[in-house]
């Protein structure tokens, strides 16, 4: 045993409460060097009475190390533990203090989880586990009112800039709810709908109201409720790192300088305000001048903020929020921020914008979840850009399973595209092939899908500005078949809780320097498999059958045979098949 890779330590995603009545424990070991591993618990009052050995299973793996994940319910909501480790015929035990040969008879000297208490047990909204996301940019999804189009307004369609209008609104959203439906979407994530200057509303001048060019508070209360009838969520964008040039608040310190009494509402260097050699003299998002950074520190700033958070949540009714730059505002404010929040509404999912690692915001006292975008870059480095092989690809989703709480993944943010990066289809440069089965995966695995707008019908575009263009709502301009391939893909999904939080995930196939995929989802009453050949060859992949029969869950140009036991599925060249069976009851 390499005893220097085995770590653990109480709290954060190693020993958590999964909820009031169970504990997760988790342990680190070299990859492939353990055999089993075991927990020794029971209660610091009641050792004997309530001591206990709990197996843990490996849950997922990375190239370097196993991860070993075992359930505890403590009696009395207390744990004292310790490990039992075995590599073949040999063992040893791990405390909080040492390795040893003999087991250990003093509690004292354990690990310890000291007490589940209800109100630190993280609990992220149930709904998001069965959520299916649909982002939408509103000035670019449809004209409804043409009203309140902006001036210069261009024609519905034209080629997107950085700084042009096509008259996207609200009322547009509502237009084509009928669409949202049959598509399969139950939630929808829209970028900033508050007064701003620009396309993309990322720079606000009024955060409790909404942009002209969209409608009013009104017209988002009829959103919301047009949206729940039918099942619909709604997340707002929620931009608190950075204000715009023209708040109010800036605007005053731009005009009375040091003696204006909202200056330590910015972080502001040196007056008057401008920008030398390319650097504004106060802090703002990257370098941008228009976007000024919020001092969320300042006592005003964070009670006006969150005067604005709970607003649209209590009054209007929104659903949660979507938290631009997540990571650049200080973790005091969101803590405060989730308490206002879920004081408001405790279904109220909070998701945080982190390109990274985010697991030190995932431990219940700030996000329910972050946008996934490792996840994102995981996905597209195998299945679109051919930068992974299978056993990478498959290390890479295990390394992100275990660095979160089940509860944390069961939630995530899942997208493969956004307005901050190129589309899909074009990231797959045209080839659907690859585009499908990235799909299947993100709506196969564990997590909640987001689906870009128009990604369905096949927009394609570059970096921002391309990838904000306009949606298409002439049907003879649309791919109706990718359209049907992704109504299909969410009915998958929505028809099978094994493929959602209910399922656990595990790779019965990724070979180094392979090709082929097989992804296992397993609930108590159903096993399916999704497989992936992201090969132009033809592949057959062989499984064991089981006793119970097989059937076949989606469309796809794959063959499929039983003999003997085994399971045996040809795939085409970028073909996928996804087979379930029914777990005998226990």
């Amino acid at each position: 045993m390499l005893l220097e890779a085995i770590f653990h330590q109480p709290k954060r995603n190693w020993a958590y409460a999964y909820d009031r009545d169970t504990i997760h424990l988790r342990l680190r070991a070299k990859k492939n060097d353990l055999t089993e591993v075991y927990a020794l618990t029971g209660d610091k009052y009641a050792w004997e009475e309530t001591r206990d050995i709990v197996p843990l299973t490996k849950f997922t793996s990375d190239s370097m190390f196993d991860y070993y994940e075992g359930e505890v319910k403590p009696p009395y909501r207390r744990l004292k533990y310790a490990f039992l480790l075995k590599s073949g015929d040999k063992q040893i035990w791990m405390t909080e203090t040492d390795f040893q040969e003999e087991e250990p008879d003093d509690p004292g000297r354990m690990f310890q989880f000291p007490y589940i208490h209800a109100g630190a047990v993280f609990t992220p909204p149930a709904w998001v586990k069965d959520a299916v996301f649909y982002q939408i940019f509103p000035e670019r999804f449809a004209n409804g009112n043409p009203a309140i189009n902006p001036e210069k307004v261009e024609p519905w369609g034209g080629e997107p800039t950085p700084f042009n209008f096509f008259g996207g609104d609200l009322q547009g959203v509502m237009d084509h709810l009928d669409y949202l439906s049959e598509l399969g979407i139950n939630a929808i994530y829209f970028t900033p709908i508050f007064e701003a200057t620009t396309n993309h509303k990322y720079d606000t001048e009024d955060y409790l109201r909404v942009d002209r060019h969209f409608g009013d508070a009104d017209t988002v209360k009829r959103l919301v409720k047009l949206c729940h009838e039918r099942g619909i969520r709604v997340l707002l964008d929620a931009v608190f790192n950075h204000s715009g040039k023209t708040f109010a608040p800036f605007l005053d310190v731009q005009k009375h300088g040091a003696a204006s009494k909202y200056k330590d509402w910015f972080h502001i260097h040196e007056f008057p305000l401008t920008v030398k050699n390319g650097i504004p003299t106060y802090e703002t998002f990257g370098f941008e001048a228009h976007m000024p950074k919020l001092n969320t520190e300042n006592p005003d700033v964070k009670a006006y903020l969150l005067e604005v958070a709970e607003y649209w949540i209590k009054e209007i009714g929104t659903d949660g929020w979507r938290l631009d730059v997540a990571d650049e505002v200080d973790d005091a404010f969101w803590r405060d921020f989730r308490r206002v929040v879920k004081a408001a509404n405790p279904d109220a999912y909070i998701l945080g914008e982190i390109w990274n690692e985010s697991s030190a915001w995932l431990q219940g006292d700030q996000f329910d979840a972050a946008m996934n975008y490792p996840f994102t870059a995981a996905v597209n480095a195998f299945f679109v850009e051919d930068k992974m092989h299978a056993e990478q690809f498959a290390n890479s989703i295990g390394r992100q399973l275990s660095r979160y709480p089940l509860q944390a993944s069961e939630v995530a943010f899942n997208l493969l595209d956004s307005h901050d990066t190129p589309r899909l289809l074009t990231l797959c440069e045209g080839d659907q092939r690859k585009m499908k089965l990235a799909a299947l995966f993100q709506f196969s695995y564990m997590g909640a899908p987001c689906i870009y707008y128009g990604d369905e019908i096949g927009l394609d575009g570059e970096h921002d500005p391309g990838c904000r263009k306009c949606m298409e709502w002439d049907e003879a301009k649309q791919d109706r078949e990718l359209l049907g391939f992704y109504q299909k893909l969410i009915a998958l999904r929505h028809a099978h809780p094994a493929l959602r939080a209910e399922g656990t995930v595990r790779f019965l196939q990724a070979r180094a320097g392979g090709s082929q995929l097989v992804m296992e989802r397993k609930s108590d009453t159903e096993r399916i498999l999704v497989l992936f050949n992201r090969s132009e060859e033809t592949a057959i992949v062989e499984l064991e059958a089981g006793d119970q029969p097989w059937t076949e869950l989606f469309e796809g140009n794959h063959r499929t045979a039983i003999d003997q036991g085994v399971l045996a599925i040809e795939l085409p060249a970028y073909g996928y098949a996804v087979m379930r069976t029914e777990l005998a009851e226990q």
